[in-house]
């Protein structure tokens, strides 16, 4: 179903029609990390932007939107990507879900902290 929607928004953006967009901004700014991320959904393309980490890579990890920051969310992620500092990576077809980004590889739960040993992803 959501190729479907996927397929309906990029035609209908062919036609001049836009759905609109989200933009979600992440920040992490202390002594020892710094992590600047933009991701951009439109259409049902999505483009993720590492614009600064101090590892020099974004990790990102995308939860269904059903999980929106509940740590105890027991959907799987959709999907789990690393962008190095300044590029940037593109996806299709990716509808209400919510980025979670760091600057580590370690596995990051539905609320976007790290997940505890207790917890099977």
């Amino acid at each position: 179903m959501s190729k479907f929607i996927a397929l309906l928004q990029f035609l209908l953006a062919l036609s001049g029609c836009s759905i609109g967009g989200t933009t979600y901004t992440s920040r992490i700014d202390s002594d020892q990390v710094h992590l600047t991320s933009k991701a951009h959904v439109q259409d049902g393309v999505a483009r993720f932007d590492c614009v600064e980490s101090s590892s020099g890579i974004c990790h990102y990890t995308l939860y269904p939107e059903a999980c929106s920051g509940k740590a105890d969310c027991q959907l799987a992620p959709l999907q789990r990507f690393s962008v190095p500092s300044g590029e940037s990576h593109q996806a299709a077809g990716l509808i209400d879900f919510r980025p979670c980004v760091a600057t580590t590889a370690a596995a990051l739960g539905a609320d976007c902290q790290p997940a505890t040993a207790g917890k099977a992803r």
